[in-house]
């Protein structure tokens, strides 16, 4: 009688003895052991025949294995057998769930990432995406696979662990200035605004082909000054026959005119541009941020005004543009007084941010970031709140520079497994912060083997500091050196919760705890780079897919713990949590400490009521740069418009007052960019329902950081 092996799809397969004698020998060779894996062999086969079943699946012959190698005191070899029949399932399941993941992408797309579409490139870069992933756990350490797999650290986009590098900001000026070429062609420098904006469009959309992040311009409104002055010229000698009629004054103040129409028309360009054209296969927009407001001309004063004016436009109808984000740099003695030279900016700031939640504010008065603007640095940030300005390998400074790749802990499971013993949970956090580096490490031997070649643009035609002298085939190594790797954490309300039983908003001794295990954090980063000569840091995690799939683990694990577990979302980095009532002087200053912290990155956020206005806005800016210490700012509101029209809606309205149309778009900002509601995934659409104002009161008293 013949005998059938019902292997795990149900397919029927012949008996092959051979299988099992390879499992056996495999077994007993990982083990050193020398064994007769004949006989041993024979013994499990005897078994199957015993057993009176002429159909047999694989899991039952893998039991039949196991007791074999037990009855036979072979417990060295039945362990290794064990673990890897484990590690096998393992492997089968990941493919299991990545063939489940690849049919549900034919469907729609996932929300992981807030920006990507549902089209056909969106899909296919989403099935690559997943794909490439799996290669990634499969093939890295099994133990760092399982922190990652289990929950315990997350590696932010897994799928180009082996691609690329994360972020950069581009020195826009240098390469204007240099020219460069996307792979089909020389771009010499511009000669007219009009040139400098479309390309400042293409070099966003260039670099974002070569990573996996966000890209800045990092000082937009003074790279781009030189071509307003161009364009003055190229004014000048175009209606210079007017002179014969006009005096010079009246010629003067035409050249102007006409020079303010173009400027205007170029900066309301770089709008539509930067929310239309499409990079990676055509699947989104560039994850895009421009940081200006410290002109250093009337020039380019010229342009920060004509792109916040052009900006709060909006679309054709008046639709809320997504991109770029935008960060308003503010300085006592430039813009933030009444007195300064471009208040009047600051001031317009605050009126474009009251209708488009855009612009966000960065404090260079805050001490961190003036340690670096009295050398002469100007710091900057982009709207995923990455921050580099340390340096051990090169000049400091945001220019050419980015964050490699961030690792993030799941800091609230380490407080629920302290069970309240303090130290404990520091324990706990130090294996945790280890592990974090050794994953970074690993990520770091993986990058260093890509060439110049593998990354083009950015690394072929040196935005990226590093790159200098680099032939195609050279490794990035030098470039790697000189960007960042941060180590990051989610959820520090809730870990204070299952901690001591309140977050930081709630008590002073939370408040001081969660100020001391962040600085354990800072401090680990700050001797890693001693330690490596590498720069570490630490990073507030806006964690926009993974503050829903952290406590989606934690839940299951260990169930619903009140204050922790409850809901479907972790809290974002440091922040107090979204739904509980804490005033802004309250919220501004309990917050304020952690982003001197937090050196990779951070933001705090402002909620308020329905449409602010400027005068609003300014009061809230004002108050916190002059009063905390407090670095970058954003002020959310949940915005609506009528597509049909453009009219601004009101929360709860369902049609437009002005056309009856019911086709109502909200936008919300939850990770630092602003996107579609329906492109958030579970937890953050769950986060941005739960979020409630904060109001002007001041419900507590608090040291001035």
């Amino acid at each position: 009688m013949e005998y059938y092996v019902i292997k795990r799809d149900g397919r029927k397969a012949s008996y092959c003895r051979d299988k099992i004698q390879n499992a056996i020998r495999r077994s007993a060779s990982d083990s050193n052991l020398v064994l007769d894996v004949e006989k041993i062999t024979n013994e499990v086969e005897k078994r199957i025949y015993d057993s009176s079943c002429y159909e047999i699946t694989v899991e039952q012959i893998q039991d039949l294995i196991e007791q074999t190698l037990d009855d036979l005191e072979l417990s060295t070899v039945k362990n290794t057998y064990a673990n890897y029949r484990k590690e096998r399932t393992r492997i089968r399941d990941l493919k299991s769930e990545l063939m489940d993941t690849v049919h549900a992408i034919g469907i729609e797309t996932d929300r992981d990432n807030a920006n990507v579409g549902n089209n056909f490139s969106s899909k296919l870069l989403r099935i690559a995406s997943e794909t490439n992933k799996w290669h990634n756990l499969s093939t890295m350490p099994k133990h760092l696979a399982k922190l990652h797999e289990l929950g315990d650290l997350y590696y932010h986009d897994l799928d180009s662990y082996n691609l690329t590098t994360n972020c950069l900001h581009i020195d826009t000026g240098a390469m204007f200035e240099q020219g460069f070429n996307t792979g089909y062609g020389t771009i010499k420098k511009p000669k007219r605004i009009e040139t400098a904006a479309e390309l400042s469009c293409i070099l966003l959309q260039s670099s974002q082909n070569d990573m996996f992040g966000g890209q800045s311009h990092v000082n937009f409104d003074n790279d781009m000054a030189p071509y307003v002055d161009y364009t003055r010229t190229e004014i000048i000698e175009e209606y210079k026959p007017l002179l014969d009629i006009m005096n010079e004054d009246a010629f003067k103040n035409f050249v102007e005119k006409k020079l303010n129409t173009r400027v205007h028309q170029a900066m309301q360009g770089i709008v539509y541009n930067l929310n239309t054209m499409h990079s990676r296969a055509g699947s989104q927009v560039p994850f895009s941020s421009l940081n200006i407001g410290i002109p250093d001309s009337s020039d380019a004063a010229l342009v920060c005004e004509a792109f916040l004016l052009e900006y709060e436009k909006g679309l054709g109808k008046n639709e809320q543009p997504i991109f770029p984000n935008i960060i308003f740099r503010v300085k006592k003695g430039v813009n933030r007084e009444v007195n300064d030279p471009y208040y009047y900016l600051f001031k317009l700031a605050c009126r474009v941010a009251a209708s488009r939640m855009n612009p966000t504010f960065m404090n260079i008065d805050a001490d961190f970031n003036l340690h670096y603007y009295e050398k002469g640095i100007l710091p900057a940030t982009m709207g995923c709140r990455t921050y580099v300005c340390s340096n051990v390998n090169g000049p400091e400074g945001p220019n050419r520079r980015g964050n490699n790749a961030p690792t993030t802990i799941n800091l609230p499971r380490l407080g629920i497994l302290a069970n309240k013993d303090l130290d404990h949970f520091w324990q706990l956090l130090d294996e945790r912060l280890h592990q974090a580096r050794e994953s970074l490490m690993h990520r770091y031997e993986i990058l260093k083997h890509l060439k110049v070649k593998d990354l083009p643009f950015v690394a072929g035609q040196g935005l990226m500091l590093g790159s200098e002298g680099l032939s195609p085939n050279d490794s990035i190594d030098p470039i790697l050196k000189n960007g960042t790797w941060s180590i990051g954490f989610i959820g520090l309300a809730e870990t204070l919760t299952a901690l001591v039983g309140s977050h930081h908003g709630e008590s002073e001794q939370a408040r001081e705890l969660g100020y001391r295990i962040i600085q354990r954090i800072r401090n680990f980063t700050d001797k890693a780079t001693l330690d490596t000569h590498l720069n570490w840091s630490c990073y507030a995690t806006p964690a926009e897919g993974l503050s829903g799939r952290f406590i989606a683990q934690d839940l299951a694990r260990f169930g619903s713990i009140e204050g922790v577990t409850d809901k479907e979302y972790y809290t974002n980095s440091f922040h107090v949590p979204v739904n509980y009532p804490v005033s802004i002087i309250d919220k501004i200053q309990i917050e304020a400490p952690f982003h001197q912290m937090c050196n990779a990155g951070h933001i705090s956020y402002i909620e308020v009521d329905g449409y602010p206005d400027g005068e609003t806005i300014e009061r809230i800016i004002h108050y916190a740069y002059s009063e905390s210490n407090i670095s970058y700012i954003g002020i959310n509101f949940h915005l609506r418009y009528c597509k049909n029209c453009g009219n601004t809606i009101n929360d709860g309205v369902k049609a437009c007052p002005d056309c009856g149309s019911t086709d109502i778009q909200g936008i919300s900002r939850v990770t630092g960019y602003l996107s579609l509601d329906e492109r958030f995934g579970t937890g953050k659409s769950a986060e941005r329902h739960d979020r409630i104002a904060h109001d002007g009161s001041q419900r507590h008293t608090y040291t001035v950081c």
